[in-house]
Parts: C-alpha cells; sequence; structure tokens
C-alpha cells in the first residue's frame, strides 16, 4: 500500500459525502426551528435528495464522473437547494395565517413567488456561465462543480413548482381558529420550545422593524455610510495574500535526494538507507506507514517522460513516505527534514516533490511550482547568469528547495583521437568512436540484433559489450582494442588517442528547442502570491544582467495561477454583468436591478473579511465562491424589491413600501440565507482528507451571504426608498403646471 494514492481519494470522497449529509440535516434542522412543523420540513427536505438525484442523471448524460469536485458542487448545493422550497413554503404558512383555505393558500402562495424565485434561481445559475470561459487547469477542475451545481438548482425550482404544493396538498393543514390556545393545552416540550422560540422571533423582528425604520429616516446618511464602509473593506485585500490551490495535506511527502554528481547507484543506495534511518528518528513509530526507494533513472524513456521528479543519473532517487491514519501535520514534518536533513548530509542536495495528485496536476509535470528558465544558447554565460540570479532569489521570504536543475559537474572523459596517427595505421574515426562505443554502451545502440525463441515466440534483445568489471580504471579505458574492416592491425586506444578530465552539463535541457537553465524552487511559510511579487521583481531587475541573445522566463504555477485569476475575476465581473440583465429582463427597468445589486458590495466586503479572519489566502476556490456568491447574494434581494415594487403599486410610499417589505420578507430572507450557511459550514470547517481545497470555497460563500443578508434586510430597503423617493418626487414635480 506504499504510495497508494487511491486511499486518499476514497477518503476525500467519503469526506465530502459526510459533509453533504450533515448539511442536509442542519439545514433540516434549521427549517424546522422556523417553520415549527415537521410537515412542512419533510416537504422541504424531500427535495434536496431528488434534486441531487437528478444533478447526478443529467452528470452522468454528459459523461462526467462522481469525483472531489461534482460532489463538492452537490454538496455546496445542499444550503441553496432549499430555497426555493423554503419561500414557497413560507408564502404558504403567511397566506394560511391570513385566514385563506389551503388550496387556496397554495396556489395564492405558489403564484406569488413563482417569477422572483425563478429569477432568483437563474441568478444563481448564471454567474456559473463565465466558468465555462476558464482555460486550463482551472477549467477542467470546476465546470464539472458548476455543472453540478446548475442542474441541481434547476432541478430545485422545477420541484418547488409541481412537487412541493402537491405535497403541501396533502402534508399541511389550514389554520383552525383558536390555534393559539393549542400551545397552552400542549404538554410536549417541544410544542413549548417552538412557541418560545416564535416569541423570541417576534420581538427580533419588531427590533428589526424599528431599527429599519431608523435607518429610513437617515436614510442618505446610511447610504452612505454603509457603502464607504463597504469600500474601505477592501483595503484588506493586500493582507489576503494569494495561493493557486490550497495545500492539501495527503499523508504523503516525496523527498528528491542528489548525491554528488558521477555516484555510482549502489553509493547512493547507501545514503538513502541512511538518509531513512534520519526521518524514522523524526517521525513516530506509530505514525510511519512505510517508505519506498527509486533511486537512478527509469530503466523506460516511457516512464521517465512521464516522472515529475526529473532526475539525472545514478546520483538521483527519489524517498516516498507514507504517514499512519493519525498523524501530525505532514507540512510541519517536511519543514523539520528541511532544517535537518542538509546538516547530516551536507554533500548531498534534498528537496520535496509535489506528492499528491492535485499538486502534481497544478504543476503540470514540473518538480516545483516555481520555475525561472534562463533560455539561450551561450551556456556558460548563462550558467553564470544562473547562478547570480539563483543567489538574489534565496534572499526571497517564503522561498525553499531552490536549485538550478541542469548542475554543471558531471565528470567527463574528453578522448581526443590522432586522425592522422590512425589514418596511418588504418583506422578512421567511426571506427574508432565505435570500438568505443561497443566496449561502454554495448551494440544495440548502432547494430540492434534480436532473437526468437521458437518455443514461446519472444523475441529477445542481443547486445555485445564489455562487462563493468573489465572496465573500471583509467588505464582499463586505455588499453581497450580497436579493430578495423580493413587491413589495419589490432590496436589499442591508447595508441591511438589522448586523454583529459573535464566536468560538464549532466543534463540537456531545452524549451521550444532552445537551450534551458532551469531555477526549480517551492513555498513554505507564505503565499504563493507575495513569493512571485518578490520573484518578479528580482527578474526585472535582472533582465539588464541578461547575456546577450538570452531570455528570463517565469513559469509553473506562477504563470497559471496569474492566468487563472485573470480569468475568474474577469468572470466575476461578467457574472455581475449577466444577473444585472438578467433582472432587467425580468422587471422591465433598467433602475429596480441596480437597487438589487447594491447588495453585491456587502457581499464582496463580507467575503474579504471572512477570508481575512480565518487566514484563508485569495485562491481559485476562494474565487469560484465568489462569483457564486454574486448569484446566491442577488436572490433574497430579488424576493424583497419585488415586494416593494408590489407594496408601491398598492399606493405606498416609496420609504412605507421598503419598511414592510423589509418586515414582511424578514422570515424567507432569513431563512433562506440561514439554510445556505448552515449548509455550507462543513464544507467551510475543512475537516476529513482533501477538505481543504473546497474549504475556501465554503467560507467564502458563508462570508459573503452573512454582509448580503445584512445588506439585504437594512440597505437595500433603505437604497429603495432612496431611489424611488427621488423618482416619485421628480414625477410629482413634473406633474406640476
Amino acid at each position: 500500500t506504499v504510495g497508494d494514492q487511491s486511499v486518499f481519494v476514497r477518503g476525500a470522497i467519503v469526506s465530502v459525502l459526510r459533509e453533504a449529509l450533515i448539511a442536509a440535516c442542519l439545514t433540516a434542522a434549521m427549517i424546522l426551528l422556523f417553520l415549527g412543523s415537521w410537515r412542512s420540513t419533510v416537504i422541504i427536505a424531500i427535495s434536496i435528495p431528488l434534486s441531487i438525484l437528478s444533478s447526478i442523471v443529467a452528470l452522468s448524460l454528459l459523461g462526467e464522473t462522481i469525483n472531489l469536485m461534482t460532489l463538492g458542487g452537490l454538496a455546496l448545493a445542499v444550503g441553496i437547494l432549499v430555497d426555493d422550497a423554503t419561500v414557497t413554503i413560507e408564502n404558504i404558512h403567511r397566506y394560511l395565517t391570513e385566514g385563506k383555505d389551503l388550496e387556496q393558500a397554495i396556489l395564492d402562495g405558489a403564484q406569488q413567488i413563482a417569477i422572483p424565485a425563478l429569477v432568483s434561481t437563474l441568478s444563481i445559475c448564471i454567474v456559473f456561465v463565465p466558468m465555462f470561459l476558464l482555460t486550463g487547469v482551472a477549467r477542467y477542475l470546476f465546470v464539472p462543480l458548476a455543472e453540478a451545481v446548475v442542474f441541481a438548482m434547476l432541478a430545485s425550482y422545477l420541484l418547488s413548482r409541481t412537487l412541493v404544493p402537491t405535497m403541501a396538498k396533502y402534508f399541511l393543514k389550514a389554520h383552525a381558529e383558536g390555534n393559539s390556545n393549542e400551545t397552552s393545552v400542549s404538554k410536549n416540550p417541544l410544542v413549548h420550545f417552538q412557541a418560545w422560540f416564535e416569541r423570541g422571533f417576534e420581538s427580533i423582528r419588531s427590533a428589526y422593524h424599528r431599527l429599519l425604520e431608523r435607518f429610513i429616516d437617515h436614510r442618505r446618511i446610511f447610504v452612505a455610510g454603509f457603502l464607504l464602509a463597504c469600500f474601505l473593506s477592501l483595503a484588506l485585500l493586500p493582507w489576503l495574500g494569494q495561493d493557486f490551490f490550497p495545500s492539501v495535506d495527503s499523508g504523503q511527502f516525496t523527498l528528491h535526494l542528489r548525491a554528488p554528481t558521477g555516484m555510482r547507484i549502489e553509493e547512493t543506495a547507501a545514503l538513502c538507507d541512511q538518509v531513512e534511518n534520519e526521518i524514522r528518528k523524526l517521525i513516530p513509530p506509530q505514525e510511519f506507514a512505510g517508505v519506498i526507494d527509486n533511486i537512478g533513472l527509469p530503466y523506460s524513456g516511457i516512464n521517465l517522460s512521464y516522472s515529475n521528479s526529473a532526475p539525472v543519473g545514478t546520483q538521483d532517487a527519489d524517498i516516498m513516505v507514507s504517514l499512519g491514519p493519525k498523524h501530525h501535520p505532514t507540512a510541519d514534518y517536511v519543514h523539520d527534514l528541511r532544517l535537518k536533513l542538509p546538516r547530516a548530509f551536507p554533500g548531498a542536495t534534498f528537496y520535496f516533490l509535489p506528492s499528491d495528485m492535485v499538486t502534481q496536476i497544478l504543476n503540470f509535470g514540473l518538480p516545483a511550482p516555481i520555475d525561472i528558465q534562463v533560455v539561450g544558447n551561450d551556456l556558460q554565460a548563462n550558467r553564470q547568469f544562473a547562478d547570480t540570479l539563483l543567489a538574489r532569489a534565496r534572499n526571497v521570504s517564503g522561498t525553499s528547495d531552490l536549485r538550478i536543475q541542469q548542475t554543471f559537474d558531471q565528470p567527463k572523459l574528453h578522448i581526443d583521437v590522432d586522425r592522422t596517427k590512425a589514418r596511418d595505421i588504418g583506422f578512421t574515426q567511426r571506427e574508432v568512436a565505435s570500438n568505443l562505443l561497443v566496449t561502454l554502451s554495448g551494440s544495440f545502440q548502432t547494430s540492434p540484433s534480436f532473437w526468437l525463441n521458437p518455443k514461446n515466440g519472444v523475441s529477445y534483445q542481443i547486445a555485445t559489450q564489455t562487462p563493468q568489471y573489465r572496465v573500471q580504471s583509467f588505464q582499463d579505458l586505455a588499453n581497450i582494442p580497436v579493430t578495423g574492416t580493413g587491413n589495419a592491425p589490432p590496436s589499442i586506444l591508447a595508441s591511438l588517442a589522448s586523454f583529459s578530465r573535464g566536468s560538464d552539463l549532466s543534463v540537456v535541457s531545452h524549451y521550444n528547442v532552445a537551450p534551458v537553465i532551469d531555477i526549480f524552487g517551492s513555498v513554505q511559510g507564505r503565499d504563493l502570491g507575495g513569493v512571485s511579487k518578490d520573484i518578479f521583481s528580482i527578474v526585472s531587475s535582472s533582465q539588464k544582467e541578461l547575456p546577450r541573445g538570452s531570455q528570463l522566463i517565469v513559469r509553473g504555477q506562477i504563470q497559471t495561477m496569474r492566468s487563472s485569476f485573470f480569468g475568474l475575476l474577469t468572470g466575476l465581473l461578467f457574472a455581475i454583468v449577466l444577473v444585472y440583465l438578467l433582472i432587467v429582463m425580468n422587471f422591465q427597468s433598467w433602475l429596480d436591478p441596480f437597487i438589487i445589486l447594491m447588495a453585491l458590495p456587502a457581499a464582496l466586503a463580507g467575503i474579504v473579511w471572512f477570508l481575512f479572519m480565518t487566514g484563508t489566502t485569495i485562491s481559485v476556490p476562494a474565487l469560484t465562491g465568489s462569483i457564486m456568491c454574486v448569484g446566491v447574494a442577488t436572490a433574497n434581494s430579488i424576493l424583497v424589491v419585488s415586494f416593494a415594487k408590489e407594496q408601491l403599486s398598492e399606493g405606498l410610499s416609496a420609504a412605507e413600501a421598503a419598511l414592510q417589505a423589509g418586515y414582511m420578507r424578514f422570515r424567507p430572507v432569513l431563512m433562506t440565507a440561514l439554510a445556505m450557511i448552515i449548509g455550507m459550514a462543513p464544507m467551510a470547517l475543512g475537516l476529513g482528507e482533501g477538505g481543504e481545497q473546497n474549504a475556501p470555497l465554503g467560507r467564502a460563500v458563508i462570508g459573503g451571504l452573512l454582509f448580503a443578508t445584512v445588506s439585504t434586510l437594512f440597505f437595500v430597503p433603505a437604497v429603495f426608498s432612496v431611489v424611488h423617493g427621488l423618482r416619485r418626487q421628480g414625477a410629482d414635480t413634473g406633474s406640476q403646471p
């Protein structure tokens, strides 16, 4: 089981399923608390599994699989799936309390919020459209998540229009007169608890009514101050930090060991044993699950091309360590080993490779997230420049494992054939080189031969090569026999050539045909965005020292992160525009959608504050959550503004309509917001295998929803009263003679 990542994958999937189940239970408990009716709770809660199953069917038809991203999308949507059903049931309850019979209350309650609920659902779905415009790894990771949420939301709306009213017809009962006395008669403690909660909730709603009335009375000062506070909150952005993706603790780490260049493989194996002993001293036995070493180059060129450790020769080794189920953070062990191993083995170089699948994918096969490339034909000048650049990069806080991949100390023996002397004896340069090649590397490279076994039909390679134990010294090399195809007498290499020692590149790398020198590095104790900012500053200041004809390029996760962030931020703006245009189509107005979108400044401020308070960096999942929050934050505002418009058409003033809309929609707004927040709380905690990956997404949505709900209940009614008050005042002024 050493190096078996399926253990992590299975654990991560189980964690996501557990998060979804916990979210569903918490959401149902919250609905039961607010509505006080198990019948209503069952009606609403049944839409969760049905919506999820509908989404899974749609994903299956598109060829998607059950994975962390699709399951993460479904877990994320659990709290949102009850939105449409909750609003429908709450509206039916409101009509029942007004004395209407059951069937009429169902029809009126469902009809009144049909269009606003549709627009709210589409607002959440339409924000995911920009994700389909992403490129690179972000697209393949988050498009399945977006599809899972969109399909589940559409199914939820269809169920709220069909199944929910139908079940309400058979589950709910009309409110009989004298219902208020049933609580005092009942001996059920849950009934008394519900009555106590209702009294407390009504007192909170009354306090909210008084506070909203005060804000509307001073609406211009309140609106200006609220907007100023939201925009000042954005000043926290530079302190958040940036990462492409959160690091995931998979319970594994891979240590790459590079001994002095040219070390024999058996000596490298002995060194690996000593390093393993040091690792075992650091990690307690109960946490140590196993270790496996890969030493030297892979036997097959195919295996070498798929390797992400970038081995060079027999001096390279990968030490893969697996930890037990209950272990301390892997990052702590990695940090301690970075300090301990270089002191214990000063002649070797150590660096850590991506061990989990997520990081390996994000690195695109590179052995490190940072790759500074010096590209050009003048290798010697580029080498000196790379050494200087490496020394500067090591001064950047948060960098670790910085090294030059292409070492220039590979031992080399240069054999200079005396062509005149060889020709006099009867040898050509080609014949001398062929003899040397066959002796040291075998004949298969120049003249491949095969033997077909007649018994099993398998072809075997046949090669002629001098045994390695016959070439163990400089003298053995000089005594290599040389024969030719002509009449030249047999000779030895020493009589035809001279020998000299030197050093050269241990590996030759190219990028787009051009020779390249790579400076690889990782990040520890700091966000990748902060490190990349300092790296780019050093790269810019070093451009003037670059050898003529060479280029300096930064690649790796830094490059991908910048392009993905640009795409997601563009998608965020695009999502806001799409939501605005959608609401314009529904309200047939350019002004009311603007009022609805006034919840967004608070949502963005809430995202920033929540990420700051939880110590979460800006990442692709966090930006994805921000895009989702745009749709979710506008959903409740649509309900408030549409109700205020109805009150306005009935003859109320703008201030009275805003006050009434906030008061009447206080319960459904609070219920749907809490359902979404509670539903995403398990994901935001980031517990379980791989939970760190989607935690920023849940935290961004929760932070945005918290502030957006406050904005919907206070700021949006205040803006509505200001805008429509000025509009009516202008209309009255224009109508005067």
